[in-house]
């Protein structure tokens, strides 16, 4: 200590240990705050998105469907292995139909009009519905019901942070439960004055699937181009 007090080289020597001491603590703290904002810390940046969809069966089956009287099916994501561990971000059914419409009365050549089928797709108060018709024969149509922004997928995202990117991608569970599924039929019986036609409904066949998104997040370089 008695040093200290006289030796001019000794009290630099303390002087610049203690400036360090106090400077890289505060220097590292800064750097740590500002990586925050970059993209590698997850901040508001440029990402590229990509992912795939992959379809997993809930249910199948066939039913007849009266017209005027709508079909409903009511399932759930528990019939899913490990449906917990996936992104659920949508569900997709899918109905194909043929035509029954019976012919009356003496033989003739009018020929068969076409049905519509209409399918609804629902859960936790998302809905999709879409038509389709047999056009005389047969036919299919899907309906998809998503609740995620598919439009980030395959896309440059700026101006959010990944935290806010992943909030519009990943489910978090809220694709779990219950799902709703409604079938209703419209027929309409062709025929001609004296060739009579009957028409009370049609035979469709559904399958319902889970829409399970795997997807990746990585800051956006322009050498990506």
């Amino acid at each position: 200590m008695d040093d200290l007090k006289t030796n001019r080289d000794a009290q630099i020597t303390v002087a610049c240990v203690a400036f360090f001491l106090i400077s890289f603590p505060v220097y590292f703290s800064i750097a740590a705050s500002g990586a925050s904002g970059t993209a590698l810390g997850g901040g508001v940046a440029d990402y590229q998105v990509n992912g795939e969809i992959e379809y997993i069966m809930v249910d199948s089956g066939t039913e007849y469907v009266a017209d005027g009287t709508p079909w409903t099916g009511v399932f759930s994501s528990d019939s899913v292995s490990d449906a917990d561990e996936m992104n659920i971000v949508g569900i997709r059914l899918s109905l194909s139909y043929g035509e029954d419409e019976q012919q009356r009365g003496l033989p003739c050549q009018s020929g068969q009009a076409a049905d519509t089928i209409t399918g609804t797709a629902m859960h936790s108060g998302f809905n999709a519905t879409a038509e389709g018709q047999n056009n005389g024969g047969s036919g299919d149509h899907e309906v998809v019901t998503e609740w995620y922004n598919s439009s980030m997928v395959g896309a440059v995202v700026t101006g959010l942070s990944m935290n806010d990117i992943k909030a519009q991608i990943d489910a978090m569970g809220a694709g779990l439960g219950q799902y709703d599924v409604e079938v209703s039929v419209a027929a309409d019986a062709g025929g001609a004055p004296g060739c009579n036609h009957e028409d009370s409904g049609e035979e469709v066949s559904y399958t319902l699937e889970l829409m399970v998104f795997d997807y990746t997040i990585a800051p956006f370089l322009e050498a990506d181009v």
